[in-house]
């Protein structure tokens, strides 16, 4: 069992910054991945950025942008996502994402709106 608490998000202008977060509790020692998807009106859900096996790999259309660390103590895995230099089309739901064993957890996502 894994529960999922996300925060951050909200309405920001074009160059802005925001920060997400997602706590992960639970059978948090089976996580092999974690990390952020989003999907945006009318296309499909894509990666963000997940931290998997020590490394991170983003999406193209964030790096050099967004960066994602992780902390974590006995009770709890978090992962932070930092966006920078906001652009409208990163206007999207932000969804939480943990894979353990194959299986994908998803948060209840984070709308994250950018105006220009």
């Amino acid at each position: 069992q894994i529960q999922l608490v996300e925060s951050g998000g909200g309405l920001v202008q074009a160059g802005g910054s925001l920060r997400l977060s997602c706590a992960a509790s639970g059978t948090i020692f089976s996580i092999n991945a974690m990390g952020w998807y989003r999907q945006a009106p009318g296309k499909q859900r894509e990666l963000v950025a997940a931290i998997s096996g020590g490394s991170t790999n983003y999406a193209d259309s964030v790096k050099g942008r967004f960066t994602l660390t992780s902390s974590r103590d006995n009770a709890k895995k978090t992962v932070y996502l930092q966006m920078n230099s906001l652009k409208p089309e990163d206007t999207a739901v932000y969804y939480c994402n943990v894979v353990i064993r194959d299986m994908n957890y998803w948060g209840k996502g984070t709308l994250v709106t950018v105006s220009s």
